[in-house]
């Protein structure tokens, strides 16, 4: 996907214009989609930017490290299509800078139907359906783990989410899902691959959004488990069914989990995944919600430091109040 020079000016002036404390003041109207550790993903609405998504990325210093970004990113999207077999919405990029000066990276995206999304989707399925759905999004992760366990020169890594995965062609006035729809992934910000053990990201960049004061201890302890995580299916498959007590479906957890563990003993046999049990995730979403809870309540410290305190500029957007 490449944007015309029209609308590449036109998200040029939506960045020039942006406020990032009050994104809905900002001179170009714009609807927040979502809210990331390191993006906010906007709708831009002007009529040649419809049918987009623009995931926004402040976290570079320079053109080099863009550059290296980009060509991870692009190279991670061709490996889940070409080498996984996942499927991709339609995806481009592009480089900005914002009104102070900073370089911007966007990665574009075919904007997908609201309730197309896993967790809207489930909300209107049955809850057999809804079983299914899970199923099918542990078939698509399956084919990642495989192509790992295939060779050891190239690992893949993936953020299984329900949040994370769209029901090509659904219909929210007949919702129903057979099993037969491709699913689209599009959480593809945090190209995490290894080549011969060797990330192909910096992993440091993702502590650029991290507040200040905060970035030093979370290196030393967190830093590395947190991408260790992704590369390891069975805790993908934890956060997975955790998050269902986030989008407020906890009475689907126990048919989750019975999905999960029928997967890993059934299908994804070959794999040797020890079975999950409720009280793992319990316990697994209880700590989660707190750590990120108080992370972003150390953001909004930092962002009163960095723009009342220091007079410097915070190019980060953060959501309000998030249920956990």
């Amino acid at each position: 996907m490449q944007l015309s020079r029209q609308q590449l000016d036109l998200l040029q002036a939506f960045e020039s214009g942006l406020d990032p404390r009050y994104p809905e003041r900002s001179r170009i109207p714009a609807t927040v989609l979502g809210y990331g550790e390191i993006s906010t993903v906007f709708a831009i609405d002007v009529e040649a930017l419809r049918g987009l998504a623009f995931k926004r990325m402040p976290l570079f210093n320079d053109e080099d490290e863009i550059q290296a970004y980009q060509v991870a990113y692009e190279e991670y999207c061709r490996l889940l299509q070409e080498e996984a077999g996942l499927h991709l919405p339609a995806h481009g990029f592009a480089t900005l800078s914002s009104g102070t000066g900073r370089p911007v990276f966007y990665i574009i995206q075919q904007r997908l139907p609201s309730a197309s999304i896993g967790n809207k989707a489930l909300r209107l399925l049955p809850e057999e359906m809804a079983l299914l759905l899970v199923k099918r999004i542990l078939q698509e992760m399956h084919s990642v783990w495989q192509f790992n366990a295939r060779q050891d020169h190239l690992q893949l890594s993936l953020d299984g989410q329900i949040s994370n995965w769209s029901i090509s062609g659904f219909d929210p006035d007949h919702p129903r899902f057979d099993g037969g729809a491709h699913l689209l992934y599009f959480d593809t910000s945090t190209p995490l691959f290894r080549i011969d053990g060797k990330e192909q990201v910096e992993a440091e960049l993702f502590l650029r959004s991290a507040p200040s004061f905060l970035a030093w201890i979370l290196r030393l302890l967190f830093l590395e488990d947190v991408v260790n995580r992704y590369y390891d299916f069975r805790r993908v498959a934890i956060d997975l069914v955790a998050n269902f007590y986030k989008e407020g479906c906890r009475e689907l957890i126990p048919g989750v989990l019975e999905v999960v563990n029928d997967f890993f003993r059934g299908e994804a046999a070959e794999l040797g995944i020890q079975p999950i049990d409720a009280e793992e995730v319990r316990s697994y979403y209880r700590e989660d919600a707190l750590i990120w809870t108080l992370y972003l309540s150390f953001r909004r410290i930092d962002r009163w430091l960095q723009t009342k305190l220091l007079g410097r500029d915070y190019p980060y957007i953060l959501p309000g109040k998030i249920e956990r």
